[in-house]
């Protein structure tokens, strides 16, 4: 199979290709089943969406539906708190896979408190207590930052997917909980919760995220031309990305892709291609890992189309 090289690519054939095999292609997973709203989505929907760094966006499928983005969030939160404070998050949380589930509690015990990596729930819930210490509002500094780097100022919270973590967040309230015995938790842990589920609660569509995430292919210059994250700090978030960033298959996804992505269980994807592009894929139908099955296969063959990846 011929690869399209970089100075003869357009992005719209290689997507519309895409979404017709990916349409053919039966087996797409299950949507997390533990929020309603989550649950009642069709698996077979697909969208994805590739940004160019001067914003032109290309899109295929249901790329301008928003969804639940949950855990892809981590990363926008992740960057805010570092711009603020620099290397010294990495006091409070590592850089490390897991190789745990999202939500295990294992590893803290035997580790001090200290998450392996701010994109397990215990790294994120750090990072979101710092961001926290610092903004006074974390959900509404990143859904702010969304607004500003997406152009869709319409950009809100779920109240009813906020609600529903809520209700099954006793995991999370745990990890919180043993994390601020060790004195690695600034805030209340009820407030610290509050912060993260509105944060994971937030709605957009692949078309936002990939805009959004366009900061990081631009090493960290943000859509106004103002730097957020120096070159080393952005290269930082991509390494993370790609070493953990789909949760404990992230060897997996680094091996098939070839990019530094970010998932959440939402059915949300995001990846980006230093210096080029970057990408969004939706599609509900999770694998048993917590990672799109559709949203995997279309980036896997984004790469091996366009030979476009960091290897």
């Amino acid at each position: 199979m011929a690869i399209m090289t970089t100075s003869s690519l357009t992005f719209q054939p290689v997507l519309e290709r895409i979404a017709d095999e990916i349409g053919r292609t039966p087996g797409r997973g299950r949507p997390a089943d533990y929020i309603p709203a989550l649950a009642a989505r069709d698996p077979r929907s697909f969208g994805m969406a590739v940004a160019e760094l001067d914003g032109t966006v290309y899109g295929v499928g249901e790329w301008r539906e928003p969804f639940s983005t949950q855990s892809v969030t981590k990363v926008f939160t992740l960057a805010l708190d570092l711009a603020r404070e620099g290397d010294a998050l990495w006091e409070h949380v590592g850089r490390e896979p897991s190789g745990n589930p999202f939500n295990s509690l294992v590893q803290l015990e035997y580790e001090h408190g200290i998450p392996r990596n701010p994109f397990i729930n215990a790294g994120a819930l750090v990072v979101t207590d710092r961001l926290l210490t610092r903004t006074g509002d974390a959900a509404g500094e990143l859904l702010t930052f969304l607004r500003a780097e997406s152009g869709n100022p319409e950009l809100s919270f779920d109240q009813e997917v906020a609600a529903s973590e809520t209700a099954y967040g006793d995991r999370n309230a745990a990890l919180a909980h043993f994390m601020a015995s060790y004195g690695n938790i600034d805030n209340p842990v009820p407030l610290l919760l509050d912060q993260y589920f509105r944060q994971c609660s937030i709605t957009a569509s692949c078309a936002d995220l990939a805009l959004a995430t366009s900061f990081l292919a631009r090493h960290g210059i943000r859509a106004d031309g103002t730097r957020l994250l120096t070159r080393s700090q952005a290269k930082q978030v991509n390494a993370v990305m790609l070493t953990c960033g789909t949760y404990d298959a992230a060897g997996d996804f680094a091996y098939r892709v070839g990019l530094p992505g970010k998932s959440g269980v939402g059915g949300g994807i995001i990846a980006v291609v230093p210096g080029r592009c970057t990408l969004c894929v939706w599609s509900p139908g999770l694998d048993e890992r917590g990672n799109s099955v559709a949203g995997v296969a279309a980036l896997d063959r984004f790469t091996t189309l366009t030979g476009l990846s960091v290897f």
